[in-house]
């Protein structure tokens, strides 16, 4: 513009009043194309025009020259000085036309850009109309989102999955054992031979429970005088609940149904005390470590765990747990090495003696269905409620409580290491950023639905990029592949690595203490195929409108001609019920977000309202799996390789991360509408909810300036992009509370987490405000709220006011600069 206003201000001064005498300025402006490196450029020159040369203007092909001086030709004397004005004007007004016609549509361009660039209802993503180009060393030229596309599902080969996924679950795998170490190495190998820019391990000491092979676990029944009897037979003397506390417990016998808080508490309604018994309860519903904490919670003195038929699948073609299995599980409530909570486990590192809140005080032992029915056979007492039956042999299922059962659990805790296994592809934009993709490698038993699948769509991602990196593809952030160890004792080896303080990186920095500054998203393949006809996808809320339209674009591998997307409409229009569900504790996924503040997902395919019968069992093999998918095993892995493939290439190369931040409203908004219920209780004690709606309200506010920013930029621009990747890949980690400390609570996401600081803490506080609401009270118990305990306003006040301000603080990370932070309420 300024160059414009030059020209402008140079023609209007080139062309006197009438009466003043026409000459040629001093020095004229004039445009030549510059060739050589800088061509395709206007260059800017000055020219001597003192001794009345003719002015030359150039400008790209066209030659336009100036005006010949007065007098020079014959026949133009006697023209007037008007004429001569205009005749000599007209050369410059041309040019000056197609200079402000030229800046005019420049102007128009750049403000076109800038509002219609975006691709999707809430933030700017990379189409298949908006440049993805690689980065400058790319010899393939110009690559879009098309073309990315359509060479990631040319190299990816199902063959290869298939034949990995047999392989990997015919190797004995037990985190800490001899085959386990083989494997690492074979992967790490594996790995070495791909175009990965580093391939590295790392290794912790952590603490896990084995059953004691001269102390097995028991279980007697206990005669009327009290003496320990007769031993029930365990058929599988190596299936046991991890984390389990060990010593003996005797008491009566009490069916349970799931051991969920309501369970517990309708079986009090029903005349039946849970107090001072062993609790017989069933597989699925909660994770084993709920089961364990609220039987504690409860008062109970052990538990006892087993698969009923009534919850898989009834159809006599689908193969079936053996009644003779035991499931196995942990019971730790949280994740990682349970004796160094906040720590990392590493040899010869020394920590305070303590651990984890979440470590169970009583037994528990996971026994086979044949075991479960020869118990219930014995109880007496109130018949359970309908829902309550199963499918087992005995007639009807009671309550109890029933003969007395002596439990001994002897696990022991060993020190024994665990190994990572990281491979890297280097981004060329933004290599300080990561997508982290990974998958547990460990498995009790053959594991192929449990773990061998994952590693395998693992590996095959590994090579498949791998091969588009051979073939020109360079992304723009890295890409970090891992393979965990020690994941069915909680996750343990994902979140030891978060723990870590001090690198094991080829760079120097930390791991957890710059995690949300550098991770930009996680993804685990663990369970990924439990069945066919259902698809869920565990996530954060950050990744949903990214989910939605990848799902568009990935072929149903049990519906011919259809996408996934319209294969989940097919069945309810409302896609994201029938898909999206919250992130589980017992995930790899939910130490990222939970723990770390980083927005994560896990993709599974199930069965139709069926749980799959062998997770956890000697009976996860490869057959099994095969036939329960009736040969479309191949198929569903093949498109959960292909959904995570397209993510990962989404995520690591456009140019602005397609997370969607504005999310998080809704989610507060959907809390809030919980919260409300309770408004009318809090007025009449003089509180109020404001403050929380003021900070969702800020929130709000903040999303919808930084996306009004977005749209009206310009792409092109790496620093501008960047500043505003930087923003929204901290959204997640700041609903981490900062006022609760991480060795405390480290679970302090207030959406994910437990405790005083989340929101459903809040939420079980004021349910105490209707101590007679049944329902409502044993919501509030499954929080660990003390029973009988009233509603504290001193309480209230502080879980307000560490929710106010971590909402606030969120909202203050997206305003950005500090400059436009609005702390008023």
């Amino acid at each position: 513009m300024e160059r414009l206003r030059g020209l402008l201000q140079t023609a209007l001064h080139t062309y006197p009043a009438p009466q003043q005498q026409l000459s040629p300025r001093p020095s004229q402006s004039i445009y030549r194309r510059v060739e050589g490196p800088h061509q395709g450029r206007l260059a800017e020159e000055e020219e001597d025009g003192e001794e009345g040369a003719e002015l030359a203007a150039r400008f790209c092909p066209m030659e336009l020259k100036g005006p010949e001086p007065l007098g020079s030709r014959p026949g133009l004397q006697n023209l007037i000085p008007w004429a001569a004005a205009g005749r000599k004007a007209a050369p410059y007004l041309v040019l000056t036309a197609l200079l402000i016609f030229t800046g005019a549509f420049l102007l128009g361009y750049v403000a076109f850009r800038g509002s219609c660039q975006a691709c999707g209802d809430s933030v700017l993503v990379v189409g298949e109309d908006v440049n993805s180009e690689l980065g400058l060393d790319s010899h393939q030229g110009t690559l879009y989102w098309s073309d990315l596309q359509a060479m990631f599902l040319r190299l990816l080969g199902e063959e290869r999955l298939e034949e990995t996924i047999r392989q990997i679950s015919l190797r004995e795998r037990m985190a800490g054992s001899a085959g386990m170490a083989a494997l690492a190495q074979d992967i790490l190998a594996l790995m070495s031979r791909q175009k990965l820019d580093h391939v590295w391990t790392d290794t912790h000491y952590v603490g896990l429970q084995f059953p004691d092979p001269a102390h097995p676990n028991a279980l007697h029944w206990v005669d009327e005088d009290g003496t320990v009897g007769e031993q029930l037979p365990l058929e599988d003397p190596n299936a046991y609940c991890p984390y389990s506390a060990t010593g003996n417990v005797t008491g009566k016998l009490v069916y349970a149904h799931y051991g969920r808080p309501e369970d517990l508490q309708d079986l009090r309604a029903l005349g039946v005390e849970p107090a001072g018994c062993l609790l017989l309860v069933r597989v699925g519903g909660t994770s084993f470590a709920q089961k364990v904490a609220t039987a504690q919670h409860a008062g109970a003195l052990g538990v006892l765990l087993y698969p009923d038929p009534a919850d898989f699948s009834q159809d006599p073609h689908n193969p079936g747990l053996s009644s003779q299995q035991a499931v196995f599980g942990h019971v730790h409530l949280g994740t990682g090495d349970p004796y160094t909570p906040g720590f990392p486990s590493f040899n010869q590192t020394q920590f305070p003696p303590v651990a984890s809140s979440g470590l169970p005080s009583i037994p528990a032992q996971p026994i086979s269905s044949d075991i479960a029915s020869h118990l219930l056979r014995t109880l007496k007492g109130p018949v359970a409620p309908q829902e309550w039956q199963g499918h087992l042999s005995t007639s009807l299922y009671r309550l109890g409580p029933g003969p007395g059962l002596h439990l001994a659990v002897n696990n022991q805790r060993t020190s024994t290491p665990i190994s990572n296994i990281f491979g890297c592809i280097e981004g060329f934009a933004e290599p300080d950023h990561y997508v982290v993709i990974g998958a547990q490698r460990d498995a009790w038993g053959p594991g192929a639905a449990k773990s061998s699948v994952g590693t395998a769509i693992l590996l095959e991602l590994v090579q498949t990029f791998s091969s588009m990196v051979s073939n020109g593809f360079r992304p723009r952030r890295s890409l970090l592949f891992i393979s965990w160890d020690g994941g069915d004792f909680g996750s343990v080896g994902s979140t030891e690595w978060l723990e870590v303080p001090s690198p094991h990186f080829p760079h120097p920095q930390g791991y957890l203490s710059l995690l949300h500054l550098k991770a930009v998203v996680y993804v685990s393949l663990d369970n990924a195929v439990l069945g066919d006809d259902k698809f869920h996808a565990k996530t954060s809320p950050l990744l949903i409108n990214l989910i939605e339209n990848i799902l568009k674009q990935v072929d149903s591998p049990n519906h011919s001609g259809q996408t996934l997307y319209e294969q989940v409409v097919s069945t309810n229009p409302r896609w994201e019920a029938e898909v999206i569900r919250p992130l589980p504790m017992d995930s790899s996924a939910y130490s990222f977000t939970a723990f770390a503040g980083v927005p994560a997902v896990e993709f599974s395919f199930l069965e139709d309202d069926q749980e799959y019968p062998f997770l956890h069992t000697k009976e996860d093999t490869y057959e099994n799996l095969h036939r329960l998918l009736r040969g479309r095993l191949p198929a569903v892995a093949q498109a959960v390789a292909q959904l995570t493939g397209q993510l990962l290439i989404r995520l690591s190369h456009d140019h602005l991360l397609p997370l969607d931040f504005g999310r998080y409203g809704d989610v507060v908004l959907r809390h809030i509408g919980n919260l409300n219920e309770y408004s009318g209780d809090l007025k009449a004690r003089g509180l109020t909810l404001q403050w929380v709606y003021s900070a969702r309200g800020d929130y709000i506010r903040a999303a919808e300036k930084l996306r009004k920013e977005i749209y009206s930029s310009e792409e092109s621009d790496e620093r501008l992009m960047r500043m505003y990747n930087v923003r929204i890949m901290r959204v997640e980690f700041y609903f981490l509370s900062q006022y609760v400390s991480p060795a405390d609570s480290p679970f302090r996401h207030i959406f994910l987490g437990h405790g005083d600081h989340t929101l459903d803490g809040l939420l079980d506080h004021l349910r105490l405000l209707r101590p007679n609401d049944g329902s409502r009270a044993s919501k509030a118990s499954s929080s660990g709220l003390v029973p009988g305990l009233s509603f504290q306003e001193s309480r209230f006040r502080r879980q307000l006011a560490l929710l106010t301000w971590t909402l606030q603080g969120a909202a203050n990370a997206l305003s950005g600069d500090v400059w436009n932070i609005d702390n008023n309420f």
